[in-house]
């Protein structure tokens, strides 16, 4: 564990702070409150103060460089604040001519530099500064802060994959009225992006003699009724024991993972699982399109007798065109981005939890979709079976 820094402060910043006590007529609670000290620690430095007032906080305490040194330190600080801020280089967001950034600029100094040089150089009274420290926190920015609460609490349930778009949506579901631009500004400020995407192998086999379908599905993903289209795949998840596969099955209609499998191997049955369960939990009319890559277990006898027996027909992609399957793809990236690429998993059994979890309670419930109208699968879904 790493100790905790200790801080410091200036000979000045203990004065005034003493002052604002003694000649303010503030309580001490207060004071230290609004400085961020402890009461006892306030309560040491007016006894100081009072015994010695020459001699009172020795040593690094006093100013210990030149106005000149403490200007360019300051314009240093500002260049890194404004860059924090994106505030554009060539704008008025110069932090020294903007009255609104200065005392919160003095405040996040206070403990480094004297407040009055501080006050001096940027032409501001310590008196208006000190006022400022005692008012109350404006209705915007306790807004701001109630608003950053509820984005890190969304972000967090979506596991880091909502970027500052979705998140806005989220909160309009919830009730919550913002802008984006806003939303973006506060994820920035407090360090909040959408996980990134890493490249992940092909996991099809293709290098078969057996039968293989036409492109049926022609990449219409948008079918008008539930259980019309599904889409399946195959991907891989790495665990200490060893490889985990994964397959689903996918309605199109409402992007909802109806069937799925997880398996140490890779085979035939697989597949067959994921079909079975999603047979199962849908009971599809015959004529149902059943889309795939041309992967071997889909291609297989048992499993092409399986899509039979219950009147599906099946589609599989062209070769080497992954754009064929891009819904079921792009799943597969969103939990790999959003879930796999930041676990590392001892067993396959944690792993299949973790999936299990991911898909059945956040992804197939909770997330929203951009294409869905920023709606869930099961809300989709259910508006379906309600109509």
């Amino acid at each position: 564990m790493i100790p905790k820094k200790r801080k410091s402060y200036t000979r000045e910043f203990k004065v005034e702070t003493v002052k604002l006590v003694t000649d303010g007529g503030a309580s001490a609670n207060q004071i230290a409150d609004d400085m961020g000290i402890h009461v006892n620690t306030l309560y040491k430095w007016i006894r100081e103060l009072s015994a010695k007032p020459e001699e009172a906080f020795p040593g690094k305490g006093h100013m210990a460089c030149s106005d000149a040194e403490m200007v360019r330190q300051l314009k240093r600080e500002n260049e890194r604040l404004k860059m924090e801020r994106d505030i554009p280089k060539k704008s008025n967001g110069h932090l020294f001519e903007r009255p609104d950034l200065i005392f919160p600029f003095i405040c996040h100094l206070q403990s480094e530099f004297p407040v009055s040089v501080m006050c001096r150089i940027l032409k501001v009274s310590r008196s208006g500064y000190y006022a400022w420290l005692r008012r109350p926190e404006s209705l915007r920015k306790t807004q701001d802060k109630a608003l950053s609460e509820m984005i890190q609490e969304i972000h967090k349930e979506s596991g880091g994959e909502y970027g500052s778009p979705k998140i806005h949506e989220e909160l309009r579901r919830r009730g919550t009225r913002c802008g984006r631009k806003r939303v973006a500004r506060l994820m920035r400020k407090d360090g909040l992006r959408a996980k990134t995407v890493r490249k992940f192998k092909a996991t099809t086999n293709s290098d078969h003699r057996l039968p293989v379908a036409p492109n049926l599905l022609d990449r219409d993903f948008s079918p008008a009724e539930p259980n019309k289209a599904w889409v399946a795949d195959i991907t891989y998840i790495w665990t200490n024991e060893g490889w985990l596969y994964l397959a689903v099955v996918i309605d199109l209609f409402s992007r909802a993972v109806v069937g799925w499998s997880m398996s140490e191997r890779m085979t035939r049955t697989l597949v067959m699982d994921a079909f079975t369960l999603a047979v199962k939990r849908r009971d599809p009319l015959p004529g149902l399109i059943h889309h795939s890559d041309r992967g071997s277990q889909y291609a297989s006898a048992d499993f092409q007798r399986l899509l039979a027996k219950y009147g599906a027909i099946c589609s599989m992609s062209r070769k080497a065109n992954c754009w064929d399957n891009a819904v079921a793809e792009s799943f597969f990236s969103l939990l790999k981005r959003a879930l796999v690429f930041h676990h590392q998993y001892p067993t396959r059994a944690q792993a299949r939890q973790s999936i299990f979890d991911y898909i059945e309670r956040f992804y197939n419930r909770k997330r929203i979709h951009s294409s869905l109208g920023y709606r869930t699968p099961y809300e989709v879904d259910h508006l379906k079976l309600a109509a």
